[in-house]
Parts: C-alpha cells; structure tokens; sequence
C-alpha cells in the first residue's frame, strides 16, 4: 500500500498542457512539475513559451514547449506527434487554452462566437481524442484535466459580464468532461475538470479593471479572490494516482462563489 506522499508523486509522469506559457497553465504547469513530471507546453507564441520553459527550468523542473494554434484543427495532430516524441507518451493531458470575448448577446459578432468555441470547446474534444487514441488507450492509463470555469456553472446576472460564448463553451466542457469520464472509464482514464473563479490573468485584465479587486472579492465567502498558487494542489489531485477512483468530477476554485451564487 502507497503512502499519502506515494499517491500525490509524479515522478517519472508525463504531461502536455496547453495555455501553459502563462496564468493558470503555468501554475498547474508548476504544480506537476514540482511533484515530477516532465512536461511539455503548448500556447500560440513562442516567445511566452520560452519565458515559461525558462521559469520552470529555474525552479529545477523539466519542460520543452510547442508553439500551437489550437483553435485551427490541423494545429492538434503535428502537437499531439511532436509531444509523443518528446515525452515518448502523455500521462497526463491539461485542456487549458481558452480564449473569451465580451459583447451582448443580441449583437454578439458570430466569428465572436466561434473563436470562443473553436478553442474553449472544440480544440478539447479534438487534441482528448488525439491524446486517447494514441496514447492513453493503448496503454490503459491517463488522467485528463480540463479547465471549466464557474460561468459555466451559472449564467451572467443584470450589469455583470457579457460573456455568452465564454458562458456556453464552459458548460459544455463541463458536460464533455463528464460524458469521455463515462466512455472513458474502462480504459483506466479519468477525466475531471477545475472551475476556477476569479483570477488575474491577461484574459480577466479588463475585468479586473472595470469591477475592481475588492468588488470581486466580495461576491466570494473567503472575501478574497485566485492568487498564484490556488490551483495547485487542485491540479496535482486530479493529475496523480491520489485521485485513481475520482472521475467526472467538477471541483470549482472560487473561494465559494459557486457555493452562494
């Protein structure tokens, strides 16, 4: 029998997780790799890659990045190749790339609407089916994270964001992560999701700035709001053997906005 320490090890773990340059790929990307996995990162531009991959090796930890585009299809085979043979396979898969836009939802421009979905939704199903098939499947094992949100746990009240593509591409990962947890399952993979609330991050700037630190603290019982640590040990739960009977599970990190809202 494995000690608690045992379960949460990820020594000689493999990882991919995209969005990883930066936010919250990177503090997950930190998490895993603290506990020893080696990792591979994936985001559009290669100059955040290079930032992060340096970030990490500071910290002693092994990581190689891959420039991608996920909300183009033909982005996720030439990844998902290239992953393999770096790491030579992927235990673990982090959906972390995400995108959102703000418009309200009578005049929300369609291309909006599909930038939001290519990426938040469909470049998930796509690079989990990749991963599944070439990977995990045939080695009967993996642990698939994808990153939800609580707006897509709730929809948005009078005078908040308007986010309706952001909103509805969340709930459906929300729906995705327990539907593959269901077919997955029997090949000893499990598929989980966070919901994070809010965090600053390049994507929550402007939220930030319109409604304030304070304000948004507020809504939450623990009156406070993410920092750059509260991901981790989330993370690191649904990545190790420590969450081996744990699947198709929406754990929110929001201080317990979901709880009361």
């Amino acid at each position: 029998m494995r000690t608690t320490k045992q379960l949460f090890d990820l020594t000689g773990k493999t990882a991919l997780i995209t969005g990883g340059s930066r936010g919250l790929g990177l503090q997950i990307a930190e998490a895993l790799g603290e506990q020893g996995a080696r990792l591979v990162l994936s985001s559009r531009k290669q100059s955040d890659l290079d930032e992060a991959v340096a970030h990490l090796k500071q910290r002693g930890i092994e990581a190689s990045a891959i420039a991608a585009d996920l909300s183009q299809e033909s982005a996720v085979a030439p990844l998902v190749a290239e992953a393999i043979k770096r790491l030579g396979h992927i235990d673990i898969l982090v959906n972390n790339a995400g995108a959102t836009w703000g418009a309200p939802a009578e005049d929300y421009p369609t291309e909006a609407w599909d930038k939001v979905m290519n990426l938040n939704i469909r470049s998930i199903f796509l690079l989990s089916q990749a991963v599944g098939k070439q990977s995990m499947i045939p080695r009967k094992y993996g642990r698939i994270i994808n990153v939800a949100s609580i707006a897509g746990l709730s929809g948005n009240g009078p005078g908040s964001m308007q986010t309706v593509a952001y909103n509805t591409s969340k709930g459906a990962v929300v729906n995705f992560t327990r539907t593959l947890a269901g077919e997955w399952g029997r090949h000893g993979i499990t598929v989980n999701a966070l919901a994070p609330g809010f965090f600053p991050s390049k994507m929550t700037k402007g939220v930030l700035e319109n409604f304030g630190e304070e304000n948004l603290a507020k809504r939450a019982p623990l009156q406070r709001i993410g920092d750059d640590e509260d991901l981790k040990g989330a993370a690191l739960l649904f990545a190790s053997d420590a969450s081996k009977h744990i699947t198709g599970q929406i754990l929110a990190v929001d201080g317990g906005v979901s709880a009361v809202h």
